[in-house]
């Protein structure tokens, strides 16, 4: 046995350099993300949100995200939508229809809720109980992809993470529920700490627009 594992020794020593290092990389990468939007107090972006279950469905626009919890999802194509909440309270508005809905953030099952993480408002290590590099090929290349896996029961399955490891900005986020279904976020023109108002977080209903809660 002992001379089994001695000869074996060349081959340990040529893996556990590379291990180690892959374990450093990612446990930099992730302080990284933590520390960085932690900081911010603000994000927008252009955005393209691809849904693939029994049908797929591309949408695009522009989301504003402001600490602490604070979006706006303003959908330009194929149609006009509105998503807006203040950290509390989501309201969704589709022009095309008499009315808007309303829901509390808390009881929201919306894979947009989730994104006020990138606002520091959740902890990585804390929230999700495995953090690897996913085997999945990156939309843009040289980019890293992180699978994540929530410690407590959620409205996905797991989360993939895609980040540009060097300004560490995020490119995509793809959310996977337990049935298969994906929901893929691709982010573009990302400005970091835009001015915001707090107005743009306030939903007003338009006239003859009925405001129902779910």
């Amino acid at each position: 046995m002992l001379k089994k594992f001695f000869a074996l020794l060349p081959l340990f020593s040529l893996l556990l350099p590379n291990a180690f290092g892959q374990s450093s990389e990612l446990d930099q990468l992730i302080k990284g993300l933590q520390t960085k939007y932690n900081k911010l107090s603000s994000l927008s972006a252009d955005f393209t949100q691809i849904h693939t279950g029994s049908q797929t469905r591309r949408e695009s626009g522009r989301v504003l995200l402001k600490k602490p919890g604070k979006m706006r999802w303003d959908y330009t194509s194929p149609e006009a939508k509105l998503f807006i909440s203040d950290g509390k309270t989501l309201y969704e508005y589709v022009p095309a229809e008499k009315y808007a809905s309303k829901s509390s953030i808390r009881d929201s099952g919306d894979m947009r809720a989730p994104f006020a993480f990138l606002l520091g408002r959740g902890n990585l290590r804390r929230d999700f109980k495995t953090i690897e590099f996913s085997k999945e090929a990156p939309a843009r290349a040289g980019n890293k992809v992180l699978r994540m896996i929530p410690k407590r029961a959620a409205d996905f399955r797991e989360l993939l993470v895609e980040v540009e490891p060097t300004s560490l900005q995020i490119a995509r986020l793809t959310f996977i529920e337990s049935g298969g279904a994906r929901s893929d976020f691709l982010f573009s023109n990302v400005q970091e700490n835009p001015a915001v108002s707090p107005a743009q977080f306030v939903f007003k209903a338009p006239p003859g627009v009925e405001v129902r809660s779910n």
